[in-house]
């Protein structure tokens, strides 16, 4: 009996057919992908990941509809235009309707070279909190130095809701979507995980702390004034890409399959 789990989609790969910048962006994009898989973020096939192709054409890459996280490479990435209609012959699906915040981003944000967007359990619970992040964590104090929030307007497929969330986003880097989730935005692929992983980490943070039952310790709203220095201090003014190396090497000792 075939093990259908362990059976890998048979996708030709794209490397010979893009350009070096573009493939290493679709490894780069892959490798987030399985990381939010690997760290428990993924919600089944849902939510997107988006990353614009450098050039002048306001092209981008965003996966395949339907594959698991832990599914997609290099090659089934799909390049779409700002509508999201397939610039390739690809012969995955795209989701329109879940590009719409994305496209939104990109839109108006010419530093958001990636935008990550989660409907986690933590993230989830905190955005449906009337006071949304709490400064109660070191990892808070990163989030709030630069967090906006949007508020729920249904499932985000419609146009008309572009404006309003691109006048709430601004040039922050952490929008609360409320009732509905986290998304980051990165000039690389490597800042908008790393500014996700601190933002899921403070929601996971603010919802174990609150069920403990006791009165919270607030931080002091100086500290988060200056927190931008002390990112770069941590980092080595490196930003995400401090972490990134490590995180690939471990997703190339676990599975490497996601460069292909």
């Amino acid at each position: 009996m075939t093990d259908t789990a362990s059976t890998p989609l048979d996708i030709p790969s794209l490397k010979d057919r893009v350009s070096a910048d573009e493939w290493q962006l679709r490894v780069d994009l892959a490798a987030a992908y399985r990381l939010v898989a690997l760290y428990g973020w993924s919600d089944l096939v849902f939510t997107h990941i988006s990353a614009r192709i450098p050039g002048p054409e306001h092209h981008f890459l965003i996966n395949p509809y339907g594959l698991m996280f832990d599914e997609i490479t290099a090659s089934s990435l799909v390049k779409v235009d700002q509508a999201c209609n397939k610039l390739d012959d690809s012969p995955f699906p795209v989701n329109p309707a879940g590009f719409t915040i994305h496209s939104a981003v990109h839109a108006v944000r010419e530093d958001a070279g990636c935008v990550l967007h989660t409907h986690t359990r933590a993230g989830v619970a905190v955005s449906a909190q009337r006071d949304g992040v709490l400064p109660i964590s070191q990892q808070s104090t990163f989030v709030l130095a630069s967090l906006a929030y949007h508020d729920y307007e249904g499932v985000a497929f419609r146009e008309d809701e572009k404006p309003r969330l691109q006048a709430d986003l601004g040039d922050r880097r952490f929008l609360m979507l409320r009732n509905h989730g986290l998304l980051t935005v990165g000039r690389t692929m490597a800042d908008a995980f790393l500014n996700m992983y601190v933002f899921e980490s403070t929601c996971q943070i603010q919802i174990a702390a609150q069920s403990g039952g006791s009165a919270l310790t607030q931080v002091n709203p100086q500290i988060v004034e200056g927190v931008s220095h002390a990112m770069k201090v941590q980092t080595g003014g490196l930003g995400g890409a401090f972490a990134w190396p490590a995180l690939i090497r471990k997703l190339d000792r676990i599975d490497p399959s996601y460069k292909t």
